[in-house]
């Protein structure tokens, strides 16, 4: 079927903005389109060959960040010590487990957030829900909550920053294993997770000054020094998803130039509406987010539409069903896949199926209900003789107290000490690193019962 970058204009849309002047939506779209790509078209076939390895069996996906990116709370801090998070994680899963990590941020375009109602009702006032910031604003007001098609601008500032950013960190010597050290952080030091973070370091060090008393120069090996970190985003905002469309100039594939994947949301994944339409035409690896409602014909009918040729790397499929109810669905999914031969990454996502409101309104999670989730992913993964492909968190390098529950036992009269978060709540760096210990040992556990084993990066 012909497409375009347009070809969504015509379909029905789900979660959409109503912009209340369309002259200046246009404005805002043109000057996008004339802007520089922000990532290109060779690192998302990059990640796609990653991603490939991942739907073998020979490597594991971390995907983590924000729930969504703030436009107030921007700096270059934050993004340093999200990326110490995450980089921490994936030492521990790379070295414990023995599995080359594909790592992939939810930064540099997470804005946009997808909402159970399109609006918000306090007392007698109703208004717009908040979409996150790239869309409208989190305050209460008219004004506030009414999209602005400038906000896609400024997103598109802050995203290019961040990129430019995760770039000099990863490839100028931040990620050098040799500095596993100084990954850590104050609050995270002090922590039990801190405490087995730094023996694994020193495990590390002393494996490197192995390598150069046998000859290996770290100077001439740039696996030691550099790394790889991609970034994803929801494709909510389509809009902003098509201006920023490019076609490569080396093989005339379309690519989303906002980021190396994008993925459609549990809301947003009919296969004959807008968001399936954008996204079956663009070249970048793509997710999928997988909740309780989707039956095995829903997904086998997405995965024609969206990966017809079965290419491996192109699908990931984030499994979002909480921990009560994983064990009842996952399993059609796996085998329906398993039966039609489709080549995918099965990825679990245990923050969003674990989310609870409490009798004040905020939202939060429990700890142990995200590690439950994340171990019966990996029972049903065992039991149907599948890999378990990754996991997904939100999470941030901020000392935050959202989840409740991990090493710190932060309890329901502590979130208010530091709830930061725009929107859903997050792992704080600890806590994330006690998921990435956990996570270790049961791919240690997989690893055991596949065959032929992982290939070491």
């Amino acid at each position: 079927m012909s497409w375009s970058p347009q070809s969504w204009r015509d379909k029905p849309i789900r979660q959409a903005p109503d912009y209340p002047d369309p002259a200046a939506l246009a404005a805002t779209e043109a000057e996008l389109r004339s802007l520089p790509p922000l990532i290109f078209a060779g690192e998302a076939r990059a990640l796609r060959a990653d991603l490939a390895r991942a739907a073998a069996g020979e490597a594991f996906l971390l995907l983590g960040g924000d729930c969504a990116e703030s436009f107030a709370e921007f700096h270059a801090n934050a993004v340093r010590d999200t990326l110490k998070v995450l980089l921490q994680m994936a030492v521990v899963l790379s070295y414990a487990a023995g599995a080359p990590v594909v790592k992939v941020a939810r930064m540099a375009g997470q804005f946009a957030k997808p909402r159970s109602s399109m609006t918000e009702t306090i007392g007698a006032t109703t208004l717009p829900s908040y979409f996150g910031d790239v869309i409208n604003g989190s305050a209460f007001s008219s004004a506030a909550r009414t999209p602005d098609p400038a906000r896609m601008l400024r997103g598109y500032s802050q995203a290019a920053i961040t990129l430019n950013l995760l770039r000099a960190f990863t490839q100028g010597g931040f990620a050098d294993l040799h500095r596993v050290q100084q990954w850590n952080q104050a609050f995270v030091a002090a922590s039990p997770q801190g405490e087995r973070y730094v023996e694994l370091a020193r495990r590390i060090e002393e494996s490197l000054g192995f390598m150069t008393a046998c000859g290996i120069d770290p100077a001439r090996t740039p696996q030691l020094r550099t790394t790889a970190i991609y970034t994803a985003h929801d494709a909510l905002l389509l809009p902003y998803e098509e201006a920023l469309a490019r076609q490569d100039s080396l093989t005339g594939d379309w690519y989303a130039c906002s980021a190396h994947l994008l993925w459609l949301g549990d809301r947003t994944r009919q296969p004959d509406h807008a968001h399936a339409a954008f996204a079956r035409g663009v070249a970048n690896p793509l997710g999928m987010k997988c909740g309780p409602t989707l039956t095995a014909d829903e997904l086998l009918r997405l995965l024609d539409t969206l990966n017809p040729d079965n290419a491996p790397g192109r699908m990931t499929l984030i499994t979002r069903m909480g921990a009560a109810t994983l064990a009842d669905h996952l399993p059609k999914l796996i085998r329906a896949v398993q039966r039609e031969g489709r080549a995918v990454v099965w990825c679990c996502d245990p923050m969003h199926g674990n989310t609870v409101t409490l009798a004040n309104g905020r939202k939060t999670r429990a700890f142990e209900h995200i590690l439950d989730e994340v171990r019966v992913f990996f029972a049903v993964h065992e039991a149907e003789g599948t890999w378990p492909g990754g996991v997904h968190m939100e999470m941030t390098g901020k000392d935050v107290t959202e989840c409740l529950g991990g090493g710190q036992g932060i309890a329901e009269a502590d979130l208010s000490r530091r709830y930061h978060t725009q929107c859903d709540p997050r792992l704080n760096g600890t806590q994330a690193l006690e998921v990435a210990f956990q996570v270790a040992d049961l791919l240690r556990g997989a690893r055991r019962h596949r065959a032929p084993p992982l290939a070491a990066e």
